[in-house]
């Protein structure tokens, strides 16, 4: 197996001038699926000794027969596809071998280096979960749980996504109650990180245990404890996760003030309420006449922009969206 078409004839001459009394037989994605299917069948009825191909036989290949795989430059695959492609030999009762070959490991990077040494290290049954982890590790959590997000899951933030994504099953699944306990929740692009570092919590296990928790906190009292407990387990909070609570409790806020979205734009914060609606026991007008602190204009769409210094620091944002969100709440 090898991680490149342009390889492959390259490995063919090489096979022939040491195997010559071997067939040998190429596959590859480009082949229209006819002759694709033809060949893998011909090296099932053994009309072929060697089947020289790409990654394509990660999955979906079960020939019983097949006991030996070699993976060309294998430090230019991913930890799963490595994972996959061992699983190809050693389906039937003979001894099965897979061998990895690879530039000497001074010349490997240090990701692929780490790549070959988890899947030399996990030999058992069952790896797969642990792969899954180790890769995660790797690469990064994407945009779920790393600190680059995009699209949905940028604008709704970590917490909300995985009610979002729970809801919508529940909702698939014909859950009577789903209606019944279907929540809103407030929307916050304060253009801060919010996250668990890896260094400072490396089992991807255990912090995605503590995102939900995190994710079901609705009392500031609640927060503030977790808060505690975490830097009694784990030591002192990473400026991310200070920001992770501090985005907690501003949300509980924005509920009771009815915002639905607070966002900090180049001029300040802009908040936008519930179907359009602030908080029946505040006067916005007034809240709007009467700040000192801030200028705010009420925008003709019903949002409401507070302004800020263009040099306002992450930290100010969150204090100023907090103090902002407890007149809106009616609570000062």
């Amino acid at each position: 197996v090898t991680p490149r078409i342009n390889y492959l004839d390259e490995i063919e001459e090489q096979l022939k001038k040491l195997v010559p009394e071997l067939k040998v037989v190429k596959a590859q994605g480009s082949l229209v699926s006819s002759k694709l299917d033809q060949v893998m069948n011909d090296f099932y009825d053994h009309k072929f000794d060697i089947l020289l191909s790409t990654s394509i036989i990660e999955s979906g290949l079960d020939i019983m027969s097949a006991n030996t795989m070699i993976v060309d430059r294998a430090h230019m695959f991913g930890l799963s596809q490595l994972y996959q492609m061992r699983g190809r030999v050693g389906r039937g009762e003979a001894q099965a071998y897979a061998y990895f070959l690879a530039p000497r490991t001074n010349l490997l990077s240090p990701v692929a280096k780490k790549r070959l040494e988890i899947i030399q290290s996990l030999q058992a049954l069952g790896s797969g979960f642990n792969i899954a982890s180790h890769d995660m590790d790797n690469r990064g959590y994407g945009n779920l749980l790393g600190d680059e997000q995009s699209g949905h899951i940028r604008e709704v933030g970590i917490e909300l996504y995985q009610k979002m994504l729970a809801d919508t099953i529940a909702q698939m699944q014909g859950n009577e109650e789903f209606e019944a306990n279907k929540e809103w929740s407030p929307i916050l692009n304060l253009g801060v990180s919010v996250q668990i570092p890896e260094d400072y919590i490396d089992d991807v296990t255990l912090r995605l245990s503590l995102y939900r928790q995190i994710a079901n906190i609705v009392e500031e009292e609640e927060c503030e404890r977790f808060a505690t407990e975490m830097v009694d387990r784990f030591g002192k909070l990473p400026e991310e996760v200070e920001h992770l609570f501090d985005i907690i409790k501003i949300k509980q806020l924005a509920r009771k003030a009815n915002v639905l979205k607070v966002e900090a734009g180049a001029k300040g914060l802009i908040f936008s309420f519930r179907d359009n609606k602030a908080n029946s026991n505040i006067n916005i007008l007034e809240i709007i006449t009467s700040e000192r602190e801030f200028e705010a204009k009420l925008k003709p769409d019903g949002k409401v922009l507070f302004l800020l210094r263009a040099t306002a620091t992450h930290y100010e944002k969150i204090k100023s969206a907090r103090r902002i969100l407890l007149k809106l709440a009616g609570t000062t």
